[in-house]
């Protein structure tokens, strides 16, 4: 049955609760939340702390783009299956139909014991409660040889924007029977099947218009999600034209020569005409410059997604540490609805309802041939824990996978009205 907006906003994991009347008039007294992050966590968070607070709260969303591109669908993009300005969503209606107080502005540094936060333009916000949902940031120097500095001539594609027009734009201009090569990401990353379901695309746009190029894949990584759903797409779809590199045949030691154009892997050099190189991932910048970061990624509690650190500070999505859950955008914005009911219930003094998280990451391998994994998962003292789990499989008819696929974009039609209303 295909998941359409009716179906993904009455069923979604987190809780939900009876849609409020409009946003009250300001007043001092109202306890404050900012939100650091407008995508699938920040923007969920933000609408359903004003949503489900009916006024009580003000709440201000922190974000430097006027306009989202969502990085989930991207790949349908380079793949030819969505248009760009398609991808591009604002925050209007959070700021006319909310109250939301919507800032266009890099937050750069959280005092924890003021309970501020820092922006660019100059001057801070008070806050009672501080939502960050940063997305990701790479490290430098991951794969040597690639920096931020590189991106354009080797663009990483995966933060969303323009960087996936670039991309897109690298591959149509590839000579005939050129390679374009993907350095994959260490785990643990964001959107575990996207380097996969990336190559998918790409072989897609290629059989088209550059039938006898070829792709290349360096994976540091035994193995990646949906491996034998991906494999067994492209020996139908694409056969002879992808060839995976992992860790056994030195697909972990690679280094790049933007300049030069070349890929090394284990020592041996590939001349390559496109590098879509996806560099290892930590937490925002603004979860480490908050001390937040253990490591890479910041630790949270499953039942509210509070900072270990901090817990008047909640940390979701791709930046967070919180057990079980990919990194995802449905899981961010599951993973919104729990600290935003945690939020309203401590500022309100209102009850709070035990946390419940879902997930599911589709992907498309061809025209009308998607697949899917996914699963629930409940909080423990350990971090989210799954509670069931279900996969594609390999033999499902034509019927279900073209059923998958516009499943897909029922979601995605749910997703962005459920963040930016």
């Amino acid at each position: 049955m295909t998941l359409d907006r009716r179906k993904f906003l009455g069923t979604a994991a987190a809780v939900t609760t009876t849609l409020a009347t409009p946003m009250i008039a300001r007043a001092q007294s109202r306890p404050k939340v900012v939100v650091v992050g407008g995508g699938a966590g920040g923007a969920t968070a933000a609408r359903y702390i004003a949503r489900d607070s009916a006024g009580a709260i003000d709440v201000t969303l922190i974000e430097p783009s006027r306009a989202y591109f969502t990085c989930f669908f991207s790949n349908l993009y380079i793949g030819g299956f969505q248009e760009f300005d398609d991808l591009g969503h604002t925050y209007g209606t959070l700021a006319s139909d909310y109250g939301i107080n919507v800032v266009h502005d890099w937050a750069t540094a959280v005092d924890r014991d003021a309970r501020t936060v820092r922006l660019a333009g100059g001057g801070s916000l008070p806050y009672d409660r501080l939502v960050l949902s940063p997305g990701i940031d790479f490290i430098e120097e991951s794969v040597p040889g690639w920096s931020l500095a590189a991106q354009t001539a080797m663009p990483h594609a995966y933060k969303g924007g323009t960087q996936a027009q670039l991309l897109k734009a690298q591959v149509e201009a590839m000579p005939e029977g050129g390679t374009y090569a993907m350095v994959a990401p260490p785990n643990p990353y964001r959107c575990p099947p996207g380097p996969y379901e990336r190559v998918s695309m790409v072989a897609h746009m290629l059989s088209a218009i550059n039938p006898t190029a070829k792709i290349l894949i360096a994976d540091p990584k035994e193995s990646f999600s949906k491996q034998a759903l991906f494999e067994d797409g492209w020996n139908r779809h694409y056969s002879g034209m992808i060839t995976r590199i992992g860790p056994d045949f030195g697909g972990g030691n690679v280094e790049v020569d933007p300049a030069a154009m070349t890929l090394t892997i284990d020592g041996v050099v590939e001349n390559v005409d496109v590098c879509n190189v996806i560099p290892a991932q930590r937490a925002g910048l603004i979860a480490h410059e908050a001390g937040l970061a253990d490591g890479d990624w910041a630790p949270v509690s499953a039942y509210d997604m509070s900072s270990r650190v901090d817990p008047q500070i909640h940390v979701l999505g791709d930046s967070a540490a919180q057990g079980a859950m990919p990194k995802s955008g449905f899981a961010a914005n599951s993973q919104a609805k729990v600290a935003a009911n945690a939020i309203v219930a401590a500022l309100t003094d209102t009850r709070a309802f035990p946390a419940r998280y879902a997930n599911t990451c589709w992907s498309l391998i061809d025209t009308e041939d998607g697949v899917k994994v996914g699963a629930t998962y409940e909080a423990s003292d350990e971090g989210i824990v799954s509670t069931s789990s279900f996969i594609s499989q390999i033999d499902e008819t034509p019927e279900t996978r073209a059923e998958t696929y516009r499943e897909s974009l029922g979601w995605y039609d749910a997703i962005v009205e459920d963040m930016f209303g």
